[in-house]
């Protein structure tokens, strides 16, 4: 490093379940882990301001919707804020995350429901979807810089539940005569 340099610190904030975070700030990354649940990162690139929320359901089939758990609420309270802030809603752009079946054997899979509500949302409102990472099996981390629109995704590791899971799904290995087993 050179003396005298300045080194750039950047800002986190943490978007935890029923949550929404909005920032003009260059210097702010919004984080959050998702499993099944979604986050929609949107931005207005003209006029640098994005945000990024975390919900839990869909909300979208006449379910108690006013809570920001909830993707309708939610997905409403995050482009509203946008718009006060200068965005037009014609600018904006969304990445989506999230979504993952991180448990087998419910009678329903919470995760592709998250992801096939903020598709068809995205697509109602006439938002363009310019990136996503929608399903699968595992949890992710994202860093969302919302006013370069920058993203980042990391898997996490399985739970030990997870673990469990696909430990108790494997096959059995068939017997082969002669062979010894070590514990």
């Amino acid at each position: 490093m050179t003396v005298g340099a300045t080194q750039k610190v950047e800002r986190v904030t943490h978007v935890v379940q029923g949550e929404y975070a909005i920032s003009a700030d260059p210097d702010l990354v919004l984080t959050t882990i998702l499993g099944s649940c979604v986050s929609a990162c949107l931005r207005d690139p003209a006029v640098g301001v994005g945000g990024m929320n975390h919900f839990l359901l869909p909300g979208d089939t006449g379910e108690k919707a006013e809570t920001v758990k909830y993707g309708v609420h939610a997905m409403e309270l995050l482009i509203n804020s946008l718009l006060q802030r200068g965005a037009m809603r014609s600018r904006l752009e969304a990445k989506l995350f999230g979504g993952a079946c991180v448990v087998r054997g419910l009678s329903t899979d919470v995760g592709a429901k998250n992801a096939a509500f903020a598709k068809r949302f995205l697509e109602a409102e006439g938002i363009a979807c310019v990136s996503e990472d929608l399903g699968g099996a595992q949890a992710r981390r994202i860093r969302y810089w919302p006013v370069s629109g920058r993203a980042s995704l990391q898997w996490l590791a399985p739970s030990a539940a997870q673990l469990h899971e696909l430990e108790r799904r494997a096959p059995e290995k068939p017997a082969t005569a002669g062979a010894v087993e070590l514990f």
